[in-house]
């Protein structure tokens, strides 16, 4: 079995342990979340569903509009179109697993990273190119 690859983004860490992209398959990745980290903003996948179940600590989620609290052994579903967040305002890290289908895979990640990871502010259009080359749609923001 390969090793996982991990991937830092900022603070956040994706180990990758299945890769379903080639295939169009099932992907899986854990995600760490230390307390207080920048993290993506709310978006979309135009391709995919996402399934996030909590390992460890607290992670707040969203799914259209419904934030939750979640913890060890909770879950929500993110349906394909559906806008989604996630924060971790709490004091411990959290951990989630994390499930794509069809997985969008870990180049996103390693290109996400290429970007975030640069030094300075994040340059917000080559970041949003990145996205929508995966199927990732930002949410509007509100007026």
């Amino acid at each position: 079995m390969p090793q996982a690859e991990v991937v830092k983004i900022g603070q956040l860490v994706v180990k990758y342990l299945i890769d379903g992209s080639a295939s169009q398959g099932l992907g899986i990745f854990e995600l760490t979340i230390p307390s207080g980290s920048n993290v993506p903003p709310p978006h979309s996948h135009t391709h995919n569903e996402e399934c996030v179940y909590v390992l460890e600590g607290t992670l707040r989620y969203s799914v259209d509009g419904e934030s939750r609290d979640l913890r060890p052994g909770e879950w929500m579903r993110t349906p394909k179109g559906s806008v989604h967040g996630f924060s971790n305002p709490h004091q411990e890290n959290a951990r989630a697993l994390i499930a794509l289908t069809p997985d969008i895979g870990a180049q996103y990640f390693r290109d996400v990273a290429a970007v975030i990871n640069s030094g300075g502010p994040p340059d917000v259009p080559k970041l949003l190119a990145v996205m929508a080359r995966y199927g990732l749609k930002p949410a509007p923001r509100p007026s």
